[in-house]
């Protein structure tokens, strides 16, 4: 999202603004909202509406779909498909931020790469922006494990060699590949769902803490795009255009400029990437391209990606004050245990800078902003 508010303006209020947001966003393992669940039917409906329930339900505003990947709800998703147990654990989930790596960052542009792209995106130089980055939550993990052992007897029963297991497969058109494709759309729009809630909180809360309405705070949303994921796209390949299956794993999609599932007021640029860093350096905004389209079937890398597992980050963290660390650098950080802080640090992850130059340098993601930090929630 993208404010109307410069740095200037929240500097002050950014600990009450963080403290506040981690207050109205629950976050951690297995955080589940304690004024809402969801019941089956409410359920049946955000797995095929996605983002749409969240928006009817008093969560948002119609416009923000049309800057939603998909327009914030993926075809074909059949609520039959996922199990019983997958849809326990997504009932209270539903608006909460989960752990490990997923956010919710309040940043500033730091600095502007490509005015006429940054324009058409209404970036500059010292507004505030914030990022939100989060999933499907336990549903989807629950999703994952059901078809993961649907998928190692499919590999066998369709006679797919696996070099590791968790590569484990069966052919899309198969009973088994359907299925499969079912269930992974309504997490998705699960997913669509939980990001529009918390951007709907996001915006109370800021309204909230800002004395501001939002006419003044203007937090409209830039983008919202999915990775780990397969779509249904058509793409060249071997010199004919063919409607293919594409996966992205850690990855997210790139378009170039006037494909046609872009947002209409930026068809001209390309689609909005968002390539998010760590907690204490910096992420990107970038732009799809003709040449991601023609080489990486249209996709670009999702973040920076680990260097040291959570294990291992524990262990360089041990004995540091990280919060501290953060804060002397003018990021507030909360979280909902020290163990996530410690293994989220800084040195745990690529530097982005390096990475987003990679493809910015391939030509696969063109560079527009950087985003510094300034306050974050962890899970």
């Amino acid at each position: 999202m993208r404010s109307g508010l410069s740095r200037k303006d929240i500097s002050g209020s950014i600990k009450e603004l963080v403290g506040a947001l981690f207050r109205n966003i629950p976050s951690g393992v297995g955080s589940r909202r304690k004024d809402f669940t969801l019941n089956r039917e409410e359920g049946r409906k955000v797995f095929k509406k996605g983002a749409r329930w969240a928006i009817e339900n008093g969560y948002g505003f119609a416009v923000d779909l049309e800057h939603i990947e998909e327009k914030g709800a993926i075809e074909g998703a059949d609520p039959g498909a996922v199990s019983e147990r997958a849809v326990e654990r997504g009932r209270s989930q539903l608006g909460t931020l989960g752990s490990g790596n997923h956010f919710v960052e309040v940043g500033y542009v730091a600095e502007v790469y490509d005015g006429k792209l940054a324009d058409a995106l209404r970036l500059n130089e010292g507004q505030v922006t914030v990022i939100v980055h989060t999933g499907s939550r336990g549903l989807g993990h629950q999703v994952c494990d059901d078809y993961i052992k649907v998928m190692l007897q499919a590999a066998a029963k369709y006679g797919i060699e696996l070099p590791d297991r968790q590569l484990c497969c069966a052919p899309i058109g198969s009973d088994e590949g359907k299925r499969y494709w079912a269930a992974m759309a309504c997490a998705a729009n699960f997913a669509f769902a939980n990001r529009q809630m918390i951007t709907h909180w996001v915006r109370e809360t800021f309204e909230r803490v800002m004395g501001m309405g939002p006419k003044r705070l203007q937090l409209n949303l830039i983008y919202d795009v999915c990775h780990n994921i397969a779509k249904f796209e058509d793409h060249e390949v071997n010199g004919h255009r063919r409607r293919i299956c594409v996966h992205r794993k850690g990855a997210t999609r790139a378009f170039p400029p006037h494909h046609a599932e872009i947002p209409e007021d930026y068809r001209d640029i390309g689609q909005p990437v968002l390539i998010p860093g760590d907690m204490g350096r910096c992420s990107y905004v970038m732009v799809g391209t003709e040449k991601a389209f023609s080489e990486t079937f249209g996709s670009t890398c999702h973040g920076a990606g680990r260097v040291m597992s959570r294990h291992q980050a524990k262990r360089v963290a041990k004995g540091r004050a990280i919060v501290r660390e953060l804060e002397d650098k003018g990021i507030f950080v909360r979280s909902a245990g020290k163990a996530t802080i410690a293994e989220e640090i800084s040195d745990a992850y690529k530097d982005v800078t390096e990475v987003v130059n990679v493809v910015h340098n391939a030509g696969i993601s063109r560079k527009v902003a950087k985003l510094v930090p300034m306050g974050v929630i962890k899970g």
